[in-house]
């Protein structure tokens, strides 16, 4: 890879860290509510791209399905775990998108996995469920939770697309957006309270955050990183993407003062290890299997 380039993908994963940082300041210390939150990144993201909702795309209720599992369902899930857990362990754990990508291939596509890959995805599991596990209180932490279920809802959004016509990224971040706004909007009409005024008490910080969300992660971030894709194999970039959790976990810990405990290094050692023994050794059924997330969802 060029040396333009790498710089390029290091300010991506760059962006992305950070914005799972910038996020969970929002919805826990700004005290903005996660699903409305949600719900407005998605309407910036549709009223930015609307240039790129068109050509309209073949497969409209397919493209609706991958919506909500990549969109909807998958950042209502996301960003309630950020609410109630750490940013550094939520960099780490939604990493399992990877293996689960990879599970789901060999269920649905059939795909073939060797010891090597099967050895990765037993150590991603076994390193967040380190992370997540209280053994003082014989406990989980459910924040934790929310978000392995983000990253498998994102998954089975992944193993959707493998049915769906090719789109480019920024068309599929501009459906995701229409698709997903009003119904997150509504949901949080009916679970949450005080949207509009949290929102507004945030001032310009979180006004700031949110044109982040949708500017440097959305337009930026995967713009460039799709420019990258179509110049580099998928087995080079996918390895190189996990400066984002290692980011996400940096930032966490200057910016928002989380500690760093040895549970959250070994198991985040453990976990991303073996993300990267997945990612390197490639997916035959699902090639975009181990970027399917970065590419899929606005981070």
């Amino acid at each position: 890879m060029g040396f333009r380039d790498f710089v390029l993908l290091f300010a991506v994963c760059f962006v992305w860290g950070l914005n799972l940082v910038v996020t969970r300041w929002v919805v826990a210390d700004a005290g903005v509510p996660p699903i409305f939150f949600a719900g407005v990144r998605f309407a910036g993201i549709a009223l930015v791209l609307i240039p790129f909702l068109l050509p309209l795309p073949k497969q409209m209720g397919m493209l609706f399905m991958i919506s909500m599992c990549m969109g909807g369902v998958h950042f209502t899930l996301l960003f309630m775990g950020l609410a109630h857990a750490e940013a550094s362990a939520v960099s780490v754990t939604g990493q399992l998108g990877v293996p689960f990508s990879t599970l789901m291939s060999m269920a649905f596509l059939g795909e073939k996995v060797g010891w090597r890959r099967g050895l990765g995805i037993m150590l991603a599991f076994a390193g967040v469920t380190l992370i997540a596990f209280d053994p003082g209180s014989f406990s989980v932490s459910y924040g934790l939770l929310y978000v392995i279920a983000s990253a498998f809802i994102g998954s089975v959004g992944g193993i959707l697309m493998k049915r769906m016509a090719p789109i480019s990224a920024l068309q599929l971040q501009a459906w995701l957006g229409m698709f997903s706004f009003a119904p997150l909007i509504l949901f949080s009409l009916v679970v949450e309270q005080g949207q509009v005024a949290s929102y507004v008490a945030g001032g310009w910080l979180v006004w700031i955050a949110t044109a982040f969300a949708v500017l440097g992660v959305s337009v930026f971030g995967h713009g460039a990183f799709y420019t990258l894709i179509k110049k580099y194999d998928i087995s080079l970039l996918s390895p190189l993407t996990l400066m984002t959790p290692i980011w996400g976990v940096i930032l966490s810990i200057v910016l928002l003062n989380e500690p760093l405990t040895l549970k959250l290094v070994v198991g985040a050692a453990i976990s991303l290890g073996g993300v990267f023994v997945i990612a390197v050794r490639g997916n035959k059924a699902l090639p975009e299997a181990s970027i399917t997330e970065r590419i899929s969802s606005p981070r």
